[in-house]
């Protein structure tokens, strides 16, 4: 394994969750080192659970989310969008 394998396979792995808890499908983003940078995904429940056991993921906090959504509307509407 390469230095540079290792580094990335310690970079934190990052799950948000956009669906129902109670949705037969979980719809999330993932994301690898930075949380703005994902992709969004879908997987069955059993599946989605034995992902984030296997990639050590870190569910995103409340905090962290409302930070990625305001980031988001910056780039979106420009930096007045927080004054509307």
């Amino acid at each position: 394994m390469s230095a540079n394998n290792d580094v990335f396979n310690q970079l934190p792995r990052y799950v948000r969750v956009r669906s129902d808890a109670k949705a037969a499908f979980v719809e999330f983003d993932f994301a690898i080192g930075y949380p703005e940078l994902y992709v969004e995904l879908v997987l069955p429940q059993t599946a989605f659970a034995v992902f984030c056991e296997q990639y050590k993921v870190q569910h995103m906090d409340e905090r962290m989310c409302a930070a990625l959504d305001a980031d988001a509307q910056r780039w979106r509407y420009g930096e007045s969008a927080s004054a509307q």
